[in-house]
């Protein structure tokens, strides 16, 4: 459920991305809270964007991690062929995530901050 469109509960998640997933969480050691997974295009986030972006595609996930445990999971996604990562480390420890991003159709590699 966790990878389920918070706006209107779609399915979209690709499989092979969950297992790539999966593979990181077992290397990382430490469980995943996934605060954004899919979002269908009508997702309000989605729809506010030119062309729907890589949590549409199904193949984008925002995981919160701080610190180390944010360190060790871009550490561990590059390992495993995650070339887009995105950077949240600002403000409360709560909120910090890290996105990670397998979307081919998307220019990569690439690492942002937000």
């Amino acid at each position: 459920e966790e990878f389920f469109c918070q706006h209107c509960q779609a399915e979209g998640i690709q499989d092979s991305f969950v297992e790539t997933l999966d593979a990181i969480r077992e290397e990382c050691g430490f469980p995943f809270a996934v605060t954004s997974a899919y979002r269908s295009p009508q997702h309000p986030v989605e729809a506010k964007k030119a062309k729907p972006g890589a949590h549409a595609s199904g193949k984008a996930v925002d995981i919160l991690a701080h610190t180390e445990r944010a360190y060790l999971l871009i550490e561990v996604a590059l390992k495993h062929g995650i070339h887009r990562i995105g950077i949240s480390q600002k403000g409360d420890m709560g909120s910090r995530f890290i996105h990670l991003d397998a979307d081919t159709s998307k220019a990569s590699p690439r690492v942002w901050s937000y």
